[in-house]
């Protein structure tokens, strides 16, 4: 006869689970601070009534939007919370409070399922462990996703209804105007400093000069910005807002997610109102600055300002911008334009012209001495390169059309996948081993189209070639400069980097 004994373990310790709980409100107003006070309130209780859980802590974004995820500190710390593996399940009001995104939403329930952890939408009484979750989420993210668009067109709406009858003021006073129960009140304070940017350009100073001045005298700006730029002095002197007038609209938001503010160039009707708000220049002083604006404007692009043979060629090596040409002590040098303007902290020094001019004479004069050496053996090798380009030109034929057949697969896989056919596991395998094939195949058409741009490489180093045959001269000579030189980064205080035509690159020193 069989006996049967029931073994008996010790039970082990039941470990509490690990609650984390998210809360948002999309406005910073009293009312909603309120809400938001609310909901964290909630949640404290919450886990009084449920001893199976540790609160591990309530993460709470204020006056922020659910349809851009970026900009949620609070949401994004959570979910590096949740990858330390710090929180079991996460417990949240709606799917409307945790994203209005769609596409953010199954992104983040994705990853939430990598990590093992379950989250619950109070309202919709959805738990993503349940099978199909991902799907059931959908629609009322969807559904969140069209309330957010429709908030969003009926503000655009009523902003739209505002601009045309002239009601519309702005969301943010310009610097020298304070907003006070929705209208604009002059500061008193920066009314002077406006006034002064005006004077000042009218006066000859250039808008970064003007800068410069600001920077030196501490003059503060708006919105705990520090420094002025010559764009900032260019938005002030272009504003009619100081006249007293308004253009509305010159911005404008997208209508589809994520919403973003677009500089308007016609897309959108624009509404001037005269007399919107007090003024602070007059308008003959407004309209002389325009039109000495559009007469400098009209001046460099007639030519009218000097231009030197090295102007644009000088490069940082540092910050990477170009040098600029000034005189001290009636001596050229020339410097980082950034640099001088305040706007970068590189370790570029100055450079005296006649250096620059002397190095590259002296550059030139040795290159074309080896020009055997150099250019000719270079072109000849490059020839040779050239022959192969014709078989190229086929292979990379033959490579597109191997890339658009699997682009058409990949196409029909995720149609499949779509209709539920294939399933995930299924789908990634099969999209990842596509994708990694037109990813090679990529790679190898890349090089062959760079072998392709041999030719022009080729041409420009027989051009130059020619140009170096007979020269002799250990001068100067400014239409050779303009003819071979492309770029010219200033290594250090003695030293060149030329960068000619063909792509050849030269270093030389700087003579003491």
């Amino acid at each position: 006869m069989k006996t049967v004994t029931e073994l008996l373990t010790d039970k082990e310790t039941v470990q509490p689970c690990k609650l984390a709980a998210y809360c948002r409100v999309s406005s910073n107003s009293e009312d909603q601070i309120h809400s938001l006070a609310a909901q964290i309130q909630y949640y404290t209780n919450y886990i009084k009534d449920h001893p199976e859980y540790v609160l591990v802590d309530i993460y709470a974004d204020e006056g922020l939007s659910g349809t851009c995820m970026n900009k949620r500190d609070e949401l994004n710390r959570l979910l590096t919370d949740c990858k330390k593996g710090n929180i079991d399940r996460i417990i949240t009001k709606s799917v409307s409070r945790f994203a209005r995104n769609t596409q953010d939403l199954l992104i983040v329930l994705r990853m939430l399922k990598e990590y093992g952890i379950a989250i619950y939408f109070e309202k919709e009484g959805i738990d993503s462990n349940k099978l199909n979750s991902e799907m059931i989420v959908t629609f009322p993210g969807m559904i969140a996703q069209q309330e957010s668009q429709s908030i969003s067109e009926n503000m655009r709406w009523s902003y739209k209804k505002r601009m045309e009858s002239g009601d519309f003021n702005c969301c943010r006073p310009a610097y020298g105007f304070d907003m006070k129960e929705n209208k604009l009140i002059v500061n008193n304070v920066e009314k002077q400093i406006v006034q002064q940017i005006f004077n000042m350009y009218l006066q000859g100073f250039g808008k970064q000069a003007i800068a410069n001045s600001l920077n030196n005298n501490n003059i503060c700006k708006r919105y705990g910005n520090k420094k002025w730029y010559s764009s900032t002095i260019t938005y002030i002197l272009n504003n009619e807002r100081y006249i007293g007038n308004a253009l509305l609209q010159k911005m404008y938001t997208t209508t589809t997610l994520p919403f973003r503010k677009i500089k308007n160039k016609g897309e959108m009707p624009q509404y001037y109102v005269e007399n919107s708000n007090p003024s602070i220049i007059t308008k003959p002083i407004y309209e002389s600055v325009k039109q000495l604006q559009k007469f400098r404007m009209q001046d460099n692009k007639a030519g009218k300002r000097k231009q030197y043979p090295l102007s644009g060629i000088i490069r940082c090596v540092d910050c990477g911008h170009t040098y600029r040409r000034q005189i001290v002590r009636k001596i050229a040098y020339w410097l980082c334009s950034y640099k001088a303007a305040g706007r970068t902290d590189c370790k570029s020094k100055w450079i005296r012209e006649n250096d620059i001019y002397h190095t590259f004479s002296k550059l030139v004069f040795k290159l074309a001495m080896h020009r055997k050496y150099i250019l000719i053996s270079l072109v000849h090798q490059m020839e040779c390169i050239q022959y192969k380009t014709n078989e190229n030109q086929k292979a990379t034929h033959l490579i597109d059309q191997k890339i658009a057949d699997l682009s058409s697969q990949n196409h029909v896989i995720s149609k499949l996948y779509n209709k539920g056919i294939l399933n995930t596991i299924e789908f990634t395998e099969q999209s990842s081993k596509i994708n990694n094939q037109i990813n090679q195949l990529r790679i190898e058409r890349r090089k062959n189209i760079s072998n392709n741009k041999d030719e022009k490489q080729l041409n420009e180093l027989k051009e130059l070639n020619e140009l170096l045959e007979h020269y002799q001269l250990y001068h100067f000579d400014e239409n050779l400069f303009s003819q071979i030189v492309d770029k010219i980064v200033v290594l250090n205080q003695n030293e060149l980097k030329f960068t000619l035509i063909g792509g050849l690159t030269l270093t030389e020193k700087i003579d003491e």
